[in-house]
């Protein structure tokens, strides 16, 4: 009984040494991305043609913030997960170790490429639309604090939600997840994805559209390839049962 005791206290010493490692790593790209945070806010604004009003100094800051944000995030990413991976190394099989390993940076690519489909594609669609809205009728003066809280809104829950495949075939690896359990979930999976598409998008039809069916045909990805592990697993799960006997 102590010796499980002290493998448990030992794990948790372990995660919370991960845990403040990421922390830490987190820090340094936020202070790396304040370094940085000119030059990324004037090629964001690029397109505008005019300057962004803001309505007090702390405001400066903030915007500043929410965009080194962003970079701390995307460079915390691999490193969070190179942490979760040397976690639960040592339950995985020599073979799981270098596929999973495989991961992480595959993990990083995904994120920008979620970020870089909300921005390219999603955000121009959004504004273009609720701006041509205002055409005769508003005189329309963007902050920028609410201009960036609008357009972080649209991108970054895509950064993270474009790593759904790669994490549900990473717990598929582990064994917590399986094709047959997200097909049972399926329809609370879709209404979830519906509900956070309609929370992080503006209050119009055609955003919540745009949103919902990358989201939906993600989860279904997603099954694919948990469908294609768990096979590979019942495999050699098969072949080494046949072996033994």
């Amino acid at each position: 009984m102590e010796r499980e005791q002290l493998q448990l206290i030992g794990h948790l010493e372990e995660l919370r040494n991960r845990m403040i490692f990421t922390l830490v790593s987190f820090m340094v790209f936020l202070v790396i991305g304040f370094l940085f945070v000119r030059p990324v806010y004037s090629w964001l604004i690029r397109d505008l043609g005019k300057q962004l009003a803001v309505l007090g100094p702390g405001d400066i800051l903030w915007v500043y913030f929410m965009i080194a944000a962003v970079v701390a995030i995307a460079g915390t990413i691999p490193v969070a997960a190179f942490q979760v991976w040397r976690f639960v190394a040592p339950a995985l099989h020599k073979e799981e170790r270098k596929v999973t390993l495989h991961f992480i940076p595959a993990l990083f690519l995904l994120f920008l490429f979620g970020i870089a489909f909300g921005y390219f594609l999603l955000f121009p669609i959004v504004i273009g639309f609720l701006t041509s809205l205002s055409e005769g009728q508003f005189n329309m003066m963007f902050t920028a604090d609410k201009y960036f809280r609008f357009m972080l809104n649209l991108t970054v829950p895509f950064g993270l939600l474009f790593e759904m495949p790669l994490v549900v075939l990473f717990l598929t690896r582990l064994g917590v997840l399986n094709p047959i359990k997200l097909r049972r979930a399926r329809k609370i999976s879709y209404f979830g994805l519906i509900v956070v598409s309609v929370l992080i998008t503006p209050p119009d039809f055609i955003s919540d559209i745009l949103v919902i069916v990358p989201l939906l045909i993600l989860y279904e990805i997603s099954i694919n390839l948990s469908n294609m592990v768990y096979k590979k697993q019942l495999k050699t799960r098969d072949a080494a049962d046949n072996a033994a006997a």
